[in-house]
């Protein structure tokens, strides 16, 4: 059970967290990256959103930025002098929400030695972003509901309304209308959220967007570091931008500084970055993934090999691999290699083969 004194400790470190970020230097180097056409499009309709106080709703992908899209639309907009509070649905114990949001009077439960705001009254003024919304218990999304309809907090322990003037800024990796159709999220308030609605796309659909956003992260670490790193090479950024990237950007800032920091080269290599990497992957997000994809294109490989040392006799490639024909055939077929593996003397033998099978 957490305690009145736990409470207020963990109180007191996200308020003034929240409070010395809103005021410090890192927000203004704190940007999105990127100017492919699906960025610029979600640059155009944040900048467009910006100056209204219009509920905003930003979905997208874990790792894509959208801290970041809705911190763009908060510094864009009249209340950038006012408070930047944000809220994680996800991180505060249930127990503890309710408090978290709309504060608490002394005495409303043991352990409430003050009075204390909530992060709604923090705001005031200025931008609530409410992370993860989709993490959020049903009964304080009825709470939640009834502050956005009448604009006004009641403290726990109290039933004395206290207005706030605050725009509200949600984020969710989740899809909100399948909760809603499974009832984990409120239809009223899914609609109350959901005025304007963005979606940040994954790094995966914005590839062009890598070398930049490569090179940014390059130039963020190597200073924080202070070490001389002064780019990457070619065939490292051409396996960066091959990955499938399931961490998004996030991803992507981590495997960078990961390699800023081990290097000893000044410009970044492919030993630089985790094996995973290396290995490739396309289409999962799995390690088991890319290891299969890799030995399947490691088998690729040796087929062609065979094959070119063979001048493309397939019984001899196929005895070569210690493999039977019909399975070399069909590794063939499989991979699509006919037009690198041209017919020779042996086909009537493989077309016996077929027949006999």
């Amino acid at each position: 059970m957490v305690t009145g004194r736990a409470l207020e400790f963990i109180r007191l470190r996200s308020e003034n967290q929240a409070l010395r970020l809103a005021q410090s230097e890192e927000l203004s180097t704190r940007r999105m990256v990127g100017q492919s056409r699906p960025m610029q499009e979600l640059y155009r309709v944040a900048a467009s959103t910006a100056p209204h106080d219009t509920t905003v709703l930003i979905t997208g992908e874990s790792g894509t930025g959208k801290e970041l899209l809705a911190r763009r639309i908060h510094f864009e907009s009249k209340r950038a002098q006012g408070p930047w509070v944000t809220f994680n649905c996800a991180a505060v114990p249930e127990q503890l929400a309710e408090s978290e949001l709309f504060g608490h009077e002394k005495g409303a439960f043991t352990g409430a030695h003050r009075t204390t705001r909530g992060r709604f009254e923090v705001a005031d003024g200025g931008t609530l972003l409410l992370d993860e919304i989709g993490e959020m218990k049903l009964e304080l999304q009825a709470k939640l509901l009834r502050v956005l309809q009448e604009r006004h907090i009641e403290r726990v322990g109290s039933t004395q309304p206290i207005p706030v003037d605050v725009r509200i800024i949600a984020t969710t990796n989740r899809k909100l209308e399948q909760e809603v159709a499974a009832g984990r999220f409120r239809r009223d308030l899914y609609f109350r959220l959901n005025v304007i609605s963005l979606s940040v796309p994954p790094l995966r659909d914005r590839r062009e967007d890598i070398p930049e956003l490569v090179e940014h992260y390059r130039a963020l670490y190597a200073a924080k570091t202070g070490k001389d790193v002064t780019g990457i090479d070619e065939t490292a950024l051409k396996m960066l931008s091959e990955y499938h990237w399931p961490g998004n950007v996030r991803e992507l800032a981590n495997a960078m500084e990961r390699a800023v920091v081990l290097t000893s080269n000044r410009k970044l290599r492919r030993d630089d970055f985790p094996m995973s990497f290396r290995l490739g992957g396309h289409s999962s997000g799995t390690m088991e993934a890319d290891l299969d994809l890799s030995i399947k294109g490691m088998e690729r490989r040796l087929i062609i090999r065979a094959l070119e040392r063979t001048a493309g006799n397939r019984k001899q490639a196929a005895e070569l691999l210690g493999i039977a024909i019909r399975t070399l055939r069909n590794k063939i077929n499989e991979y699509g290699l006919r037009s690198e593996a041209p017919a020779a003397e042996d086909e009537v033998e493989e077309d016996a083969d077929v027949q006999v099978a």
